[in-house]
């Protein structure tokens, strides 16, 4: 065990967001900002920002690291553009107003097509159908849950013909 990997959790927190070269075995240099260390495998998750506003995510073993040294502390605007790189697309776009916009013509549909819905959470954020299915923001079918499948597929087919129309 190296001694990166004799860190604790709290010790790898303080990398987050921040631009680090990583030397790992056989001399491999990595650069790139900490997005997350992962607490079992001591694995750094690296991204870089390349042409086009594309993003490169790289992984290095936790094993293999030998070395980390910090270059360049993040600015809260990096932060954010870190925070953002696995948000879906979607949830991206809208507003509180659109949410909710979204989230009461989708329950009138559903409703009009005597599908039983009902609002769920404290800020009623969720909404549940026929008691075994949720739909959360931005409420398309990728946001749809649900432990049965045929449920969850037809529903989801539902969502999707009301979303194209």
């Amino acid at each position: 065990m190296n001694d990166w990997q004799r860190k604790s959790p709290l010790d790898w927190e303080t990398y987050v967001n921040k631009m680090v070269k990583v030397v790992a075995i056989e001399k491999h240099e990595y650069e790139g900002w900490v997005l997350t260390v992962d607490p079992v495998s001591a694995s750094i998750v690296l991204a870089t920002f390349l042409e086009n506003e594309k993003v490169s995510v790289s992984v290095v073993l936790g094993h293999a690291v030998q070395e980390v040294e910090i270059l360049k502390e993040g600015d809260d605007d990096m932060k954010q553009r870190l925070s953002c790189i696995f948000a879906p697309e979607e949830s991206k776009a809208y507003s509180p107003e659109e949410l909710e916009k979204r989230k009461n013509d989708l329950k009138t549909w559903l409703e009009t097509n005597h599908i039983p819905v009902t609002e769920q959470g404290e800020s009623g954020r969720t909404l549940c159908v026929a008691g075994v299915l949720t739909i959360d923001p931005p409420y398309g079918p990728e946001e749809c849950s649900s432990s049965n499948e045929i449920i969850l597929s037809r529903v989801q087919g539902l969502i999707q013909g009301y979303l194209e129309k």
